[in-house]
């Protein structure tokens, strides 16, 4: 179970990780962050910086997703090796992510959105069968 909580602790951290990431692009395009009104700058922003700001809103979907996934295995006492594998896939699935969804490359960003999805679907199906 430990490895699970790591996990998810990692995963917690992406979505902060993703903002932080979308600084030099507001900067870029704007000349500084907007600290009053982040939202509507980040709804503002192009390019690399809007698809920072969505890798950001795709990691809070995915730590949802994932929270589940993690109190699903907890409620049932389901650790282990393939839990705990499946575990460490969504996250390194998960930090990928972001980095595929900033450089726009589409179909590495699929590739590791359904990985990661993937690994939850196991972890849940190991809790729930």
């Amino acid at each position: 179970m430990q490895t699970l909580y790591t996990c998810l602790f990692i995963a917690a951290l992406l979505p902060y990780a993703c903002a932080f990431a979308s600084v030099p692009y507001r900067i870029r395009q704007f000349g500084k962050p907007d600290l009053r009104q982040p939202r509507v700058q980040a709804a503002a922003l192009e390019n690399a910086g809007a698809r920072a700001v969505g890798a950001q809103k795709n990691a809070w979907e995915a730590l949802a997703v994932f929270t589940v996934t993690v109190f699903l295995a907890y409620a049932n006492n389901v650790g282990g090796g393939g839990v705990e594998t499946a575990a460490m896939v969504f996250v390194a699935a998960r930090v990928l992510h972001p980095v595929f969804y900033i450089a726009d490359m589409a179909p590495l960003r699929t590739l590791s959105f359904f990985t990661g999805f993937g690994a939850c679907l196991y972890i849940m199906g190991a809790a729930v069968f």
